[in-house]
């Protein structure tokens, strides 16, 4: 009802609308910030194994989710510091992998993987809505794992495959997306583990740079410098030319179907730079994100662009899918171009209904940044539930 109503007042234009929206986003979520925390809080403290844990470096971190749901939305950034500065992030993590183990055995989602003239892309579902993946040269038998989070899944999707895993590439730290960096490079003892030296990557070996490409086999992998929701985010670009396919975007917590990463540790500047980064990129690269999140940002997607017919034909599709509880993996960068408001901050209507106006001397990057900044607090409160 909210989405419906918020639409209704997005069909008029300016600063009454942004305070329309604002207050309608607002007003599902204010009241239960209080229980929100007092939930994110328990659920740390009750210990449900004893299974012993390996020390671990106290630079490793972990944004905590439970059942697709970020529990630092009611705490913000008191929350993030906690989970990165101490090791209950660690804790919280292991927590998560035991729950969500138990509750999707076979994953929160089936895998579909896509083949391209010997390059094969499986995804693997892992926790409550993370993606993990395998890059397989399937005549070489070679098998890249990206963000592997859950060590067991990934093995025992090498193992179904018959491959040998040579390299990790991981977008980030968190440790939802570096979990398994540990037991896998002690399984897989020549597996290399890529990601940026900014990032303090649990288990890093060989520190990667912007525009560095990984090469194994046939595949050709690109990783690029995408800070803002960690300082040393990367994704990676798998290059389509050497098996003459699409190339694949692998793109962490940076940018999902219809929706971007939070913005932990940079700038609205810093973010709206890498996710041009991205915008650069071909239309038919296949974007493959780090999380299940499609049907939800298509939601807030529908309530800050009602009119967008792009959005609601793939909300079509995007419920089709979800109601057989199949991955919504991989869209292109061209469909994301027309319904994803977090690509979209130049376009009029956008920018009319949220934004704060041209900046100093018609320099519309500062207005492009404060209106992404303002979309991320708006999709930050937002509830499609």
């Amino acid at each position: 009802m909210a989405a419906v109503v918020a639409a209704t007042a997005l069909k008029g234009r300016g600063a009454r609308n942004a305070r329309v929206l604002r207050g309608i986003l607002s007003g599902a979520t204010a009241n239960k910030a209080s229980q929100n925390r007092t939930r994110a809080l328990q659920s740390h403290s009750s210990p449900e194994s004893k299974e012993e844990l390996e020390p671990l470096p106290p630079e490793l971190e972990y944004i905590p989710r439970k059942r697709g749901r970020n529990p630092m939305k009611a705490v913000g950034l008191a929350w993030y510091s906690l989970y990165t500065r101490t090791w209950l992030g660690y804790l919280f993590y292991r927590q998560q992998l035991r729950r969500a183990r138990n509750r999707y055995p076979k994953g929160h989602s089936k895998a579909q993987p896509r083949l391209f003239n010997g390059v094969k892309v499986l995804p693997i579902p892992v926790l409550s809505d993370n993606y993990s993946y395998l890059i397989i040269d399937t005549q070489a038998r070679l098998a890249v794992a990206v963000d592997p989070s859950d060590p067991r899944a990934v093995q025992a999707s090498i193992e179904k495959e018959g491959v040998t895993l040579v390299a990790i590439l991981c977008t980030h730290k968190h440790w939802d997306h570096s979990g398994g960096n540990r037991d896998l490079s002690r399984r897989h003892r020549d597996c290399r583990v890529y990601g940026s030296p900014q990032d303090g990557i649990p288990y890093l070996t060989h520190p990667l740079c912007h525009q560095d490409v990984v090469s194994v086999g046939r595949l050709q992998i690109q990783a690029l410098a995408t800070p803002g929701h960690t300082q040393g985010h990367l994704v990676y670009l798998l290059d389509g030319e050497p098996y003459r396919g699409p190339s694949c975007l692998f793109s962490g917590d940076l940018l999902f179907l219809s929706g971007c990463g939070r913005t932990f540790e940079g700038t609205a500047e810093t973010m709206l730079s890498s996710l041009d980064t991205v915008l650069g990129l071909g239309d038919d690269t296949l974007l493959w994100p780090g999380h299940e999140y499609a049907e939800e940002n298509l939601v807030f997607a529908g309530v800050v662009e009602p009119e967008n017919l792009a959005r609601e034909r793939k909300m079509q599709w995007v419920q089709r899918q979800r109601m057989e509880r199949k991955s919504t993996c991989p869209s292109t960068l061209g469909e994301e171009r027309s319904y994803n408001p977090f690509l979209r901050t130049h376009c009029l209507a956008l920018q009319e209904a949220l934004g704060p106006g041209p900046g100093p001397k018609g320099d519309d990057g500062c207005s492009r940044a404060q209106l992404l900044e303002e979309l991320r607090r708006l999709k930050d409160m937002h509830k499609s539930k």
